[in-house]
């Protein structure tokens, strides 16, 4: 008597295993994407903070040397820094482009003080809360 039915041995996936799989690896990707960007938003900002200290170090040094802080931060390029830092972009947070920029200023008279503005987009090192912070002799605020 001969089988009715006979029994196949085909191997693969069905198109419904193959959506599943799709779908997964869909999801993970997308999920592996939103972390990446937040970790480029934390090394933006942790290159800003340390672009501003690099900055406190050079007008420091430029005090000692002088007596008094420098006019400008294009003082500081030949002697003190190699480069004056730019802030990286784009900006983050609830900073804006025009806040995405160091800006240093000097007490035009006596040159005794100076501040440097600088926008963090998140909580970075020690430094809250995010937003436009200065920097002065007396350190960040």
């Amino acid at each position: 008597m001969k089988k009715l039915f006979r029994k196949t041995n085909q191997k693969g996936f069905t198109l419904i295993e193959l959506l599943v799989v799709i779908a997964i690896i869909g999801l993970l990707a997308s999920v592996v994407l939103l972390a990446l960007n937040s970790a480029r938003q934390k090394s933006r900002d942790a290159k800003r903070l340390a672009d501003v200290r690099q900055i406190a170090s050079a007008v420091e040094l430029y005090f000692n040397d002088k007596s008094s802080y420098p006019p400008a931060l294009a003082s500081l390029a030949t002697d003190y820094l190699g480069q004056i830092p730019v802030a990286p972009g784009p900006q983050d947070g609830t900073c804006t482009s025009t806040q995405n920029t160091y800006t240093y200023s000097a007490a035009a008279a006596d040159a005794s003080t100076y501040a440097l503005t600088f926008c963090l987009g998140a909580v970075t090192g020690g430094v809250s809360p995010a937003g436009v912070h200065t920097l002065t002799q007396g350190g960040i605020q």
